[in-house]
């Protein structure tokens, strides 16, 4: 049976895997410690509002760098970086516990995962045909989930009560080295690229069109408005939850303990893992943009008013949690098509369109704990969650009007009979 698993860079995957686990370590504890050590929840959620500035802005240049430096060069780059930042962050700022230093030796290791992850993208862009790209997608975004979310998020529930948050941080570093390690002897170098051979201000001029291309093609821009939100809750839930539903400050609840808060992410990341490949299968073969607008959108708007309310009505119910983390897990990856989209729509300037979707992956990263940083204060948690459903339905009714160009489809997203000569119906724009 054929699931789409790219076999000549297969060792990438798990590469990303094993170096997101230790950079999802702190994701599910590190809002909660921040407030534990002394700060206020605001400066706990600003530090990620920085963070996910510095990955936008990584990730912004990581499409562009990798076709013009190599994926795996860029990639090496990524992961040595985060090892040291990442010394200087446990070893350095928060021993001296200065606000200061923390959040900006965090933000700045915000510039590492994303030359990683996203260098990796562009290696899959390179490698994989485009009617197999969702497929392939799919397995970077469930290896992507495995390491940030199950192993990241189910291995601290077991290690923090063992030996405390600040320990587990330093166990988060030997599996982001280790992923480094598998990156540099086992993934493969780059194939040759155009923009390899330009020169030093055609660099410049390519690595400016990650940004351009947003002006210059309609299509780029509204489906990175999209991918902004497609996953808001994703990076916004980790530092208001654990704040909400376990502890009784700051109008949270302390409905669960943080150990269960930490296995409830665990399993809708688990959940991410199947529907990432289910998903990437189900969009090659059905159409990519109906399936982000009537089961991303809306899983993802639902899930997300689900977990404020649930706990309103029912207190600490595990079981119903477990339900609603399902149910976001499924939204999540039904925009697993999102990394196809863009090289799609501009095939003839990929670097610039993965530049593009990484800047907006980035930017989601950003937008998702600044939301929270800004409405807090004045909304309270459930203004903050109706605020994230607000702009799902919104990024719903965008999809309408975001038409790629799918092989099987035509631009308005229906299948081709079967026969139909490749390109027929695929009109430009």
């Amino acid at each position: 049976m054929d699931i789409g698993m790219p076999r000549k860079i297969a060792c990438g995957f798990l590469a990303i895997a094993v170096f997101m686990t230790g950079d999802g370590f702190e994701l599910t504890f590190l809002s909660r410690y921040l407030v534990d050590l002394g700060f206020q929840a605001t400066q706990a959620s600003l530090v990620f509002t920085l963070y996910g500035l510095m990955a936008a802005l990584s990730g912004w240049s990581s499409g562009v760098l990798a076709e013009m430096f190599g994926a795996k060069r860029v990639m090496l780059a990524g992961g040595v970086s985060w090892v040291l930042l990442h010394l200087v962050f446990v070893g350095v700022a928060l021993p001296l516990g200065f606000f200061p230093l923390i959040a900006a030796v965090y933000a700045i290791r915000g510039l590492s995962y994303p030359l990683f992850i996203y260098s990796f993208v562009v290696l899959i862009a390179q490698s994989v045909p485009t009617a197999r790209l969702a497929s392939a997608m799919g397995w970077f975004w469930t290896s992507y989930s495995i390491g940030i979310g199950v192993l990241g998020a189910y291995l601290p529930s077991i290690v923090v009560p063992a030996v405390g948050e600040y320990r587990t941080l330093w166990i988060s570093l030997a599996w982001a080295s280790a992923g480094t390690l598998i990156c540099f002897t086992l993934v493969p170098a780059s194939p040759q690229s155009a923009a390899a051979s330009l020169d030093r201000s055609a660099k410049l001029r390519e690595l400016a069109r990650g940004a351009t291309i947003l002006a210059e093609n309609r299509q780029i821009a509204l489906a990175a408005v999209v991918r902004v939100i497609c996953n808001l809750t994703l990076y916004g839930f980790p530092v208001i939850m654990p704040l909400y539903l376990t502890s009784a400050d700051g109008g949270g609840g302390g409905w669960i303990a943080l150990q269960d808060w930490m296995r409830i992410w665990a399993v809708m990341f688990t959940v991410t893992v199947f529907g990432n490949v289910f998903w990437g299968i189900i969009g090659d073969r059905f159409g990519w943009m109906r399936q982000m607008r009537w089961y991303g959108c809306w899983f993802c708007a639902i899930g997300t008013l689900a977990f404020y309310y649930i706990p309103q009505f029912y207190g600490g119910n595990v079981p119903l949690m477990l339900a609603a983390a399902t149910l976001l897990g499924l939204g999540f990856t039904a925009f697993v098509p999102m990394g196809a989209i863009f090289p799609a729509i501009a095939p003839e300037h990929r670097g610039a369109a993965i530049s593009a979707h990484n800047l907006a992956s980035g930017l989601t990263t950003f937008f998702g704990p600044g939301i929270a940083t800004v409405l807090l204060p004045f909304v309270g948690f459930g203004g903050v969650c109706w605020a994230y459903a607000g702009l799902y339905l919104a990024g719903s009714l965008i999809t309408v009007f975001i038409r790629p160009p799918q092989p099987g489809f035509t631009p308005q997203g229906r299948r081709l009979p079967a026969g139909t000569p490749a390109g027929s119906g695929l009109a430009a724009r």
